[in-house]
């Protein structure tokens, strides 16, 4: 019976094209398309019955003890080998709810994804750190993803990820690569991150800093000759090296401002907005850590990374607003919704 019913649920969220489905006890399951959120009110609400029936299927037994235990679990899903999710089970008001996240199958092409050609330099580099930030739900983990495959078919070199849970499955072509998944083949990020010094890796995909530890263990690796990706949930380049730093007690501050101007190689940050034909269309922000860069973050003058970023598009960088005023003006966006995910909206406002 609820094995009908997830077969039933994925089909309808692949058929209308949606991004997440929403599935709580008491209540109809509800899908998101276009950032939309669909209640679908012709499947009867969840029973307590059904949600055992759920959890039974979608959870092994090592997520099924960590739920019990933390009333919360992480987890991945794959549906008959073809549909993969990313997945989160909670309670809520004593009652359970999950989240499930679609992850398509293909890994696209920066064209097909609509991202600057500019970020196959950074899949190219063979050492340093590259960060992809921004609110959740706007394809951090999909242009990683874009990044690792693209080493994949062209670099004969060691990938190691790291991830909580695994998303985007790999296969190997040029490279080899090892995704190793949060309490399934390691206790935790800093566990593995300190493993793949033994590993021989050259390329590093660390799903998300959670933790100084990890930072710093990353930000080492970068120094030592590995290409480290990873994301954080900021919505600025120059809010991502705050929240790097500011992670640190004021005794180590010092030190991992310096490491980090050596080490960085650059900050995209994305979003995704509603596109006026339907759909949704990427702006973004591209950071790229040359000699200014490095200078003000070593000087503590974060304040000023966007007016780098503003006027250094001859080195390849890409602000944010200017991005959106492109966008307005093919007619992707609105001139409302470009307000709306702007960081400066004062600025904006003298450029359109």
């Amino acid at each position: 019976m609820q094995e009908k019913l997830l077969d039933k649920l994925v089909e309808i969220v692949v058929k209308e094209g949606g991004s997440d489905l929403h599935i709580s006890e008491s209540k109809p399951p509800v899908i998101r398309v276009s950032k939309f959120l669909i209640p679908l009110a012709k499947i009867p609400s969840i029973s307590k019955e059904d949600m055992a029936g759920l959890l039974s299927i979608l959870l092994n037994s090592e997520d099924k003890k960590e739920f019990e235990i933390r009333k919360e679990v992480n987890f991945a899903y794959s549906h008959k080998d073809k549909t993969r999710f990313r997945c989160n089970a909670f309670l809520s008001l004593g009652k359970v709810s999950i989240a499930m996240r679609l992850i398509p199958t293909e890994v696209k092409s920066f064209t097909e994804l609509n991202l600057p050609p500019i970020l196959e330099t950074f899949a190219k580099s063979k050492q340093g750190f590259f960060l992809v930030v921004g609110p959740i739900g706007v394809g951090k983990s999909t242009t990683l993803a874009t990044i690792i495959e693209t080493i994949n078919l062209e670099r004969l070199e060691h990938i190691v990820t790291i991830e909580d849970p695994v998303e985007y499955i790999f296969e190997p072509k040029k490279a080899i690569i090892d995704q190793r998944e949060v309490k399934l083949d390691t206790p935790d990020f800093h566990t593995a991150l300190r493993g793949v010094f033994r590993q021989d890796a050259d390329v590093l995909m660390i799903g998300e800093m959670r933790d100084p530890e990890t930072i710093s263990t990353a930000v080492t690796a970068a120094e030592t000759g590995h290409l480290v990706l990873s994301t954080l949930h900021t919505n600025t380049a120059g809010q991502t090296v705050d929240r790097i730093i500011d992670s640190f007690p004021a005794d180590q501050q010092t030190q991992i401002r310096l490491q980090l101007s050596n080490s960085l190689l650059g900050i995209f940050s994305q979003r995704l907005i509603p596109r006026i034909s339907g759909g949704l269309v990427p702006a973004f922000e591209l950071l790229i850590n040359n000699n200014a860069t490095a200078n003000l973050i070593r000087e503590k003058r974060t304040q000023e990374i966007s007016s780098v970023v503003a006027t250094s598009s001859e080195e390849g960088m890409i602000d944010l607003n200017r991005c959106l005023v492109e966008l307005v003006r093919k007619g992707e966006v609105t001139v409302e919704n470009a307000f709306r995910f702007s960081a400066d909206p004062k600025t904006l406002e003298r450029m359109i």
